[in-house]
């Protein structure tokens, strides 16, 4: 086994390690909306669950330059967003949404995709999936070395699930159907592959 010493590593280095390693990944579109009603549209792969009571989702948000990203920006500023499960079917234009553009420009837009009113919170989501949550700030943490922070993370309590009803059955989700993707590194993303079970011990 190489042994690694993360301390002696840039951080593009520990960044190949991570991502390269902890795969797939689940990746989170984040539609977010600014002072200015501009709605930011971005996905992060940074992402998963922390708790089922209440339900709450976590997304960590690199920084670019020191400075906050819009999603974040904007999620400090209304404590509301929007997260929508990425999948085989709108993976393509998500992927357009990961483009730099200004604040007052939406990657929605870009990216051809449409709004859908939420039902609880001001931020809007997109019909182009087949989950959206609608999420309330819970903590943010800055992280960092040096007292730099470097990445925002977002807690995120869900206030309301909407899931298009071929896909649930019986309280559960259909993971063929949901057809989630996921990321590894680089440019490469991956499907849902073979499912087997494994009894737990009791």
């Amino acid at each position: 086994m190489l042994t690694i010493d993360p301390s002696h590593n840039t951080e593009r280095e520990n960044y190949k390690l991570l991502i390269g390693s902890i795969i797939p990944r689940p990746i989170a579109f984040v539609t977010s909306q600014s002072a200015a009603g501009v709605v930011n549209g971005a996905p992060f792969s940074y992402f998963n669950i922390v708790s089922s009571k209440p339900p709450m989702i976590s997304i960590a948000i690199q920084r670019s330059n020191n400075k906050l990203k819009d999603t974040s920006h904007n999620i400090l500023h209304s404590k509301e967003f929007v997260v929508h499960i990425v999948d085989e079917e709108n993976v393509t234009k998500i992927n357009q949404t990961a483009a730099s553009l200004p604040p007052d420009e939406s990657e929605i837009e870009l990216a051809n995709l449409h709004l859908v009113d939420s039902s609880n919170i001001n931020v809007p989501g997109i019909k182009e999936s087949k989950i959206r949550m609608e999420c309330m700030l819970e903590h943010h943490l800055e992280l960092g070395d040096n007292d730099t922070p470097s990445t925002d993370l977002i807690i995120a309590k869900i206030i309301a699930f909407h899931v298009a009803p071929e896909i649930y059955h019986d309280g559960k989700i259909d993971p063929i159907k949901l057809a989630a993707v996921s990321r590894l590194a680089g440019q490469d993303y991956a499907k849902v592959g073979d499912i087997f079970t494994i009894e737990r011990p009791k």
